[in-house]
């Protein structure tokens, strides 16, 4: 049953005019030194920009194999509880205010909803995930297949 749910946390398309930004910022500042300085920081200062905005966005969510994978987390279904997909109000009451320090968040302030998710395991400090996600009912439907299957 590979993939019951796949999902990458990509920026916004707007967020892609930061490295041109950055590129155009660094080669007004070397072009006091020279034309040939100015097309270095163009170029340098778009591709810097560009591979940060491109790590950021590349978090993904996956529930493969009987485990949930987050981020750089890989969780066994097993160990996890109830799935509570979060509206945008709640989410950001959760992310804010309602927060656990201790709990394990793979937050996009891009995206406005959210699933958390209670972790069963006693070994574990982490009370709940909570996981910025586009679709919070199809991954919360996905947990709980792969948490059928995984009994069966």
């Amino acid at each position: 049953m590979e993939g019951m749910y796949d999902e990458r946390l990509t920026v916004p398309r707007s967020w892609w005019l930061f490295p041109v930004m950055i590129g155009l910022t660094l080669a007004l500042i070397l072009l006091r030194a020279s034309a040939l300085g100015a097309l270095v920081g163009l170029v340098v200062g778009i591709a810097a920009g560009a591979a940060a905005i491109s790590s950021y966005g590349s978090a993904r969510i996956r529930v493969v194999q009987g485990s949930l994978v987050a981020g750089p987390a890989r969780i066994p279904v097993d160990a996890l509880g109830a799935a509570h997909p979060l509206s945008p109000a709640e989410a950001a009451a959760w992310r804010g205010p309602k927060a656990d320090p201790r709990a394990f968040m793979l937050l996009r302030s891009y995206v406005p909803t959210a699933l958390r998710v209670e972790v069963d395991d006693p070994t574990d400090p982490t009370p709940y995930l909570y996981l910025s996600t586009r679709s919070p009912m199809k991954l919360a439907e996905a947990l709980d297949e792969a948490r059928r299957g995984a009994r069966a």
